[in-house]
């Protein structure tokens, strides 16, 4: 009998923070929700605060598989959530980007720090090198991405890009995008 296939990971990087402007918090449950509705698998750092732990409890509210990953120096402080589908305890960040990148078919970014930061300029180096070719969407809920995509520009314009990487990344304003886009990719 051939193994049941998994379904599509959807890795999402976000703050472990709520930031200032309550959209965030709803933006990171919105896309929790669709996650599940859509049958796909949340892969994300396995915290239980901020926008990552929102966005987890949507997930898991709506049915969907949990596949939580965290470094154990990041135990405690972000609150590991123990009661995921999956769940990795790994011994540095490196090692979390890896199996969180590893186990999933698309990155979605939503607000966040510089740890977000870090998990995108990674995978979009790894995809401007030609090592995947895996979808990167930034969720953009109230503009907030909007200094991030002007480096980007500011990078191209500069030199020390080609403009492809521009069309590396797509941008999304709501969940209901994020969801819409990766469904048209997937179709």
């Amino acid at each position: 009998m051939p193994a049941t296939p998994l379904p599509r990971s959807v890795c999402v990087y976000c703050g472990s923070r709520m930031g200032a402007d309550p959209a965030f918090a709803q933006a990171a449950r919105d896309a929790g929700r669709l996650i599940a509705q859509n049958g796909w698998r949340l892969v994300y750092g396995a915290g239980d605060v901020g926008l990552m732990g929102e966005v987890a409890k949507a997930a898991q509210a709506g049915g969907a598989e949990v596949f939580g990953v965290i470094p154990v120096h990041l135990f405690d402080r972000e609150v590991g959530k123990r009661d995921l589908s999956t769940f990795v305890v790994t011994e540095n960040m490196h090692e979390r980007k890896k199996v969180m990148y590893m186990n999933s078919d698309a990155i979605v970014v939503l607000p966040g720090g510089a740890g977000s930061l870090d998990e995108f300029f990674e995978v979009l180096t790894w995809r401007q090198l030609g090592l995947h070719d895996k979808p990167i969407l930034l969720l953009n809920t109230n503009g907030y991405w909007d200094p991030l995509l002007a480096l980007t520009r500011h990078v191209v314009a500069q030199g020390f890009a080609d403009a492809s990487m521009l069309e590396f990344v797509t941008t999304c304003d709501t969940a209901s995008d994020m969801a819409a886009t990766l469904q048209a990719g997937w179709a």
